[in-house]
């Protein structure tokens, strides 16, 4: 993924080596395996299903997003796996506190809460996440990538274009609507101080 764009017609559009719809489309597979992953481990704490997406849809764009600036960032060193591995848990630590601090700009609250877990910074950040988040890195760029965009590279290209188009629409009109109910729950939040208050992390 090192090429820049080389033409800018729809159907030839090139960015980091694959088509815009292509890229796209790697991007919701990675939004989707974050938000499978996020809801195996809730499920494994706390025993039952939780959707961790902000969104119906099952994507968590933070994974798409954060993978996608690993990829670049990450680059001079893809080959040396401990590098890789020191890089992920303070790359994706760093990623995490800002998405928090962003959040509470926005909603008032966070989505994730690990004041549970030993050395933890105000229940947003973890030593044991810290450390998982540098395995994940490694998975990703000694295995998973490849295969990913092996995957992507190897559709056919309308049907990539098509799922792409869908699934950005799709997501663009539920984050739309979901961000308008967060802000109106805020709102309403902010108004009554004594009412029930959510189960979501806030600080």
């Amino acid at each position: 993924m090192v090429e820049t764009i080389t033409n800018l017609d729809l159907s030839g559009m090139s960015v980091d080596g694959m088509s815009l719809s292509q890229l796209v489309l790697w991007f919701f597979i990675y939004s989707f395996l974050g938000w499978a992953m996020e809801c195996c481990v809730i499920r494994k704490e706390r025993g039952y299903w939780e959707n961790r997406g902000f969104v119906k849809l099952p994507f968590c764009v933070i994974y798409g997003a954060g993978t996608y600036l690993a990829i670049h960032l990450f680059h001079p060193i893809r080959e040396n796996m401990i590098y890789v591995y020191i890089a992920g848990c303070i790359g994706a630590t760093l990623f995490e506190y800002l998405t928090a601090r962003l959040m509470m700009k926005l909603f008032g609250e966070i989505w994730w809460d690990y004041t549970n877990h030993r050395f933890n910074y105000k229940g947003i950040l973890c030593l044991e996440s810290t450390l998982a988040w540098g395995f994940l890195a490694v998975f990703i760029f000694g295995f998973l990538n490849n295969h990913v965009e092996t995957l992507v590279t190897s559709m056919n290209q309308t049907v990539v274009m098509g799922m792409a188009l869908v699934l950005s629409a799709s997501y663009f009109l539920d984050f739309v609507y979901h961000f308008h109910l967060s802000l109106k729950n805020k709102d309403s939040e902010e108004e009554d101080e004594d009412a029930p208050r959510s189960t979501r992390l806030k600080f």
